[in-house]
């Protein structure tokens, strides 16, 4: 091969061109989101069974994609390698599941061992293809006719096709997930290592709570503002009534805007800012950490009907892992 000399400008173009072709790809695949998709929907939402997705080459890699996005969302899902299949691993089909057949062309000669055993056993196929006249498409018991749409190669290489067959299956993903109610508590249970775990991580799980928080009574002098402030290490104290229930927060801030003064006849009232930010228990730790940033602050108080149940540093969404 020799390289030709093509500017900068000229890859540029290139680039945006396929962009553009993905893009109208995309917008082509509207329309198969239709009676069909609402049917298989319907079809893996009562699935009793597994979902076994295979494909060749790089259908393959987007049929591995697509599983592992179910799975993780919650459809029981599997890859199953076409030339394993023949070698054995057709076992691992069985009778009450479904198996999804993924070829651009529709005649991948390494799925016909997987289409016979299913068609012997009475397995449900659904195929995936964009070819509606091939062999693929005429054994689908569900026909998931994509758009023949032109890849962005001129060498044919799977790109626009290949992108529609992954975005149909994000589609498939989102649509059952929803239908089936599968929460973020589920999706949690599914990623309890890494940074997913994290996330969604409930406040509850590891705040600060009991004598660890700062707080002080409304009525008190400064002095014994800064010394909870000094002993606690959160940077803030939080000021409750006598039943318990937040009134404000005073902030290493709010003292540094108030050094001019002389605080020691002060009473906590004095400083505090009201409305102070706060979370509940049962916020997650992504949604934590997105209210700390969009307002700025380091710490925040946890309650339960008003009163501090728990406080949170940003020093403990570090640790945690989920930045």
């Amino acid at each position: 091969m020799v390289q030709v000399n093509i500017s900068d400008v000229e890859i540029i173009g290139i680039g945006k061109q396929v962009l553009a072709k993905q893009q109208a790809a995309i917008a082509e695949l509207e329309g198969a989101i239709d009676a069909t998709f609402a049917q298989l929907v319907a079809e893996l939402a009562n699935l009793k069974g597994k979902l076994i997705i295979s494909g060749m080459g790089k259908s393959g890699n987007i049929a591995r994609k697509i599983s592992s996005t179910l799975s993780s969302t919650g459809t029981p899902s599997l890859y199953l390698h076409p030339a394993e299949a023949k070698h054995g691993d057709l076992g691992v089909i069985a009778h009450n599941d479904i198996v999804m057949l993924l070829s651009n062309s529709g005649e991948t000669d390494e799925l016909n061992a997987i289409i016979n055993y299913c068609k012997r056993f009475g397995i449900k196929i659904v195929s995936m293809t964009r070819n509606a006249d091939s062999t693929l498409c005429s054994v689908g018991d569900i026909k998931v006719v994509l758009p023949a749409v032109p890849e962005a190669s001129a060498l044919g290489v799977p790109t626009t096709s290949s992108t529609m067959m992954i975005v149909y299956g994000d589609a498939l993903a989102v649509a059952l997930h929803q239908k089936r109610n599968f929460s973020k508590e589920d999706y949690k249970n599914l990623h309890p290592g890494g940074q997913i775990g994290a996330q969604l991580t409930y406040v509850k799980e590891f705040m600060h709570a009991g004598a660890e928080m700062p707080l002080i009574k409304a009525g008190s002098f400064m002095p014994e503002a800064v010394l909870e402030i000094t002993n606690k290490r959160f940077g803030c104290v939080g000021v409750v009534n006598d039943k318990g229930v937040l009134q404000g927060v005073i902030t290493d801030g709010d003292l540094r805007r108030h050094l001019h003064e002389d605080m020691r006849s002060k009473k906590v009232e004095e400083i505090m800012h009201l409305d102070p930010k706060t979370l509940t228990e049962e916020v997650m730790a992504a949604e934590a950490l997105n209210t700390m940033n969009r307002h700025s602050i380091t710490n925040i108080f946890v309650l339960q009907g008003g009163v501090p149940v728990g406080i949170v540093h940003i020093h403990d969404l570090l640790k945690l892992g989920v930045v």
